[in-house]
């Protein structure tokens, strides 16, 4: 453990082994959250009211790179993972390196995994694992127009010449 609620990915996983034998259902989310703002509040909010726990798979500075390129991300991973750490509705939190979080996700067997509005759920690769462990994936959790994109853009727009 990093901190009260951020966890190596091992250490966590036994910590929702144990809290799913006593009932308590797991519910993930993954992204790169880079620069929170009220659309990933209002995501994660909705995603908690889905069970009793919630766990933020958050990707790795590397991995934000690879997805997103070289100007990403701008905020490093520690401080993104802190950010959300610090939200109410966040139980735990956990840096992955992988570009996708299938790897993960195999290991935390969440009850239910979520993914925002922007998303089909015949698109999702990690559909697959989370079904195989007995789990469900749901999709459709966004706040239009809110998005780490349209505040970059924003940003561009009326700094861009400053």
């Amino acid at each position: 453990m990093l901190n009260k609620k951020i966890y190596h990915r091992n250490e966590l996983a036994l910590h929702l082994q144990q809290a799913k034998a006593h009932g308590n259902v797991v519910v993930t989310t993954n992204g790169c959250f880079d620069v929170l703002h009220l659309g990933h509040l209002r995501y994660l909010q909705a995603a908690r009211q889905l069970g009793d726990l919630l766990v933020v798979a958050v990707n790795s500075d590397s991995s934000v790179r690879e997805l997103k390129g070289e100007n990403r991300p701008l905020v490093p991973e520690d401080e993104r993972a802190e950010m959300l750490a610090g939200l109410q509705c966040v139980d735990y939190v956990v840096i992955f390196p992988e570009s996708t979080p299938i790897e993960l996700l195999s290991e935390l067997k969440p009850n239910i995994h979520v993914k925002g509005g922007d998303y089909k759920l015949e698109q999702l690769i990690e559909r697959e694992v989370v079904e195989e462990n007995g789990g469900k994936v749901i999709v459709g959790l966004n706040v239009p127009g809110k998005s780490t994109t349209n505040l970059i853009e924003v940003i561009c727009e009326r700094y861009g010449d400053s």
